[in-house]
């Protein structure tokens, strides 16, 4: 239902040139540039920054390219209720999680939710704190989950749980019965996401205020990666929110410890959609059930864990 000129202009936002828009639509590059043109002509301003290797959406493009995909997204909602979806049936819920929380909370949340209906599919993008808050304000998916410091501005925030950061290890680990200071971690080999997720500004921060320095034995950008070693390595201990080991904790009969700290318990998850946005009967259904879900489970981990 896309006009030819907006179909080719996100085929070459989408690929970065003419040429492989061109392969991607089976369509002559110069059929592509003449319908740019005329796009351009019509709006009367450019749309890419022209490169000897490709082509770059300008600040125009974005513009455009974003009010595209937002009317995409409204159009799918209309034509659904047009068909009748008033219960759940075949339908498609856009996700974005950072990390952590698309290790093992959103599969288990997929899956409860599908044995009901089943007609629904996800596609969940994972990306960094920036990139899901970008996502979500630009309307590029229809929900998003995410750990932050502060409250998300220009979205809907649909659900806020607290998110103190957790000391997770196995349960031959010498510190597994024991009350954990900072100071009790420096022996020990520890696994922490990178450099500038909100865990690690948080740990950083309380160790500058206790006057302790620890340095990861491994530091990573994907929490899969963290978690195998703790559970693979005698000693380790890995830091994370209790979201992100929500079931594998207990299959994997794992410690879960707290460290009495202030500045670790400055974090939330939060559940948030675009703000004032319509939402489709399926994805309403969804984030009631997500809502629900998470808070049951995390009252009965933190109950079970001693948390």
């Amino acid at each position: 239902m896309q006009s030819s000129e907006i179909r080719y202009f996100l085929a070459v936002a989408n690929t970065g040139s003419l040429s492989a828009a061109s392969k991607q639509l089976f369509v002559a590059v110069s059929a592509i540039s003449r319908q740019i043109q005329r796009l351009e002509e019509r709006i009367g301003a450019q749309l890419f920054e022209r490169h000897a290797r490709g082509m770059v959406l300008n600040d125009a493009g974005q513009i455009l390219e974003n009010h595209v995909r937002k009317s995409m997204m409204d159009m799918e909602h209309a034509i659904a209720e047009i068909q009748g979806l008033k219960a759940v049936r075949r339908t498609v819920i856009r996700m974005a999680s950072t990390d952590g929380l698309a290790f093992d909370l959103l599969p288990r949340l997929f899956s409860q939710f599908r044995r009901d209906n089943p007609g629904v599919m996800f596609y969940l993008n994972v990306g960094t704190v920036t990139q899901v808050s970008e996502m979500i304000r630009n309307a590029e998916v229809d929900v998003a989950l995410q750990l932050s410091l502060v409250a998300e501005r220009g979205v809907d925030i649909l659900a806020s749980f607290s998110a103190p950061v957790r000391m997770v290890m196995r349960s031959d680990h010498p510190l597994a019965e024991k009350e954990l200071q900072m100071m009790d971690l420096h022996p020990y080999p520890l696994a922490m996401n990178e450099q500038g997720s909100t865990i690690r500004q948080l740990f950083d921060l309380s160790c500058r205020m206790s006057g302790i320095f620890l340095e990861p034995t491994v530091s990573c950008n994907r929490f899969s990666t963290l978690y195998d070693f703790m559970v693979q390595t005698p000693g380790a201990i890995a830091a994370c929110s209790h979201f992100s080991i929500m079931y594998k904790a207990r299959r994997d009969n794992l410690r879960v410890k707290p460290v009495n700290i202030e500045q670790l318990s400055q974090r939330y998850l939060q559940l948030q959609s675009p703000a004032g946005k319509r939402r489709a009967p399926a994805l309403s259904q969804f984030i009631d059930f997500i809502r629900d879900e998470i808070a049951r489970e995390s009252e009965l981990f933190i109950r079970d864990f001693g948390l």
